[in-house]
């Protein structure tokens, strides 16, 4: 089987007095590594299968890093044993019909921002820089940077989101990564 992938890293950071504006790394997108912004999570990914996937083709196709796993598995026929929240995307490569994901839920606690909370719902992308901050909205499919907040526009789409960040979550036995110590529904 003559196949190869290429995973691009996901921005630049700004430890060790590195300006992560320098070189504009993250082009028109908001964030840098480390944040849940699209410049601090969307990576680019490159996949080349001799035979199987067909030169020259592109796809929007929207998955996580979770997707990669049972996309192996698929991939190299054996069973996923893992429980995960991934779905497959062999399908997208091979031009297939592609499962999509209900929605994308990501999470992380920084040591100097709080923990902040991420979910993409198709088009719509919630973000929240700490739990007693309020939630900001973005279309990113007419704000691909992250610049026009609307949440002020849809209150539905806050009231799922809010419901998101509460129910994706599992708490961790870890202190670190314990949630803020009051819960909130900004």
């Amino acid at each position: 089987m003559n196949m190869s992938y290429l995973l691009v890293d996901n921005g630049l950071h700004s430890e060790g007095g590195i300006d992560p504006a320098f070189f504009k790394s993250s082009g028109a997108l908001r964030g840098i590594k480390r944040d849940l912004y699209e410049g601090g999570i969307r990576v680019p990914m490159i996949a080349w299968w001799s035979g199987t996937i067909k030169a020259g083709t592109t796809s929007n196709h929207v998955s996580a890093f979770w997707d990669f796993l049972p996309t192996a598995c698929d991939i190299a026929g054996v069973k996923n044993s893992v429980e995960t929240d991934g779905i497959p995307f062999l399908p997208v490569l091979t031009g297939k019909p592609q499962p999509e994901h209900e929605y994308l839920y990501w999470e992380f606690k920084h040591k100097e921002k709080g923990f902040m909370q991420a979910v993409r719902i198709g088009k719509w992308k919630a973000v929240r820089n700490d739990v007693n901050t309020p939630i900001e909205l973005y279309d990113l499919e007419r704000d691909i940077g992250e610049t026009h907040d609307v949440s002020q526009n849809r209150p539905d789409l806050i009231a799922q989101v809010k419901n998101i960040f509460q129910e994706a979550r599992t708490e961790s036995n870890f202190e670190y990564w314990k949630m803020s110590p009051k819960k909130s529904d900004k």
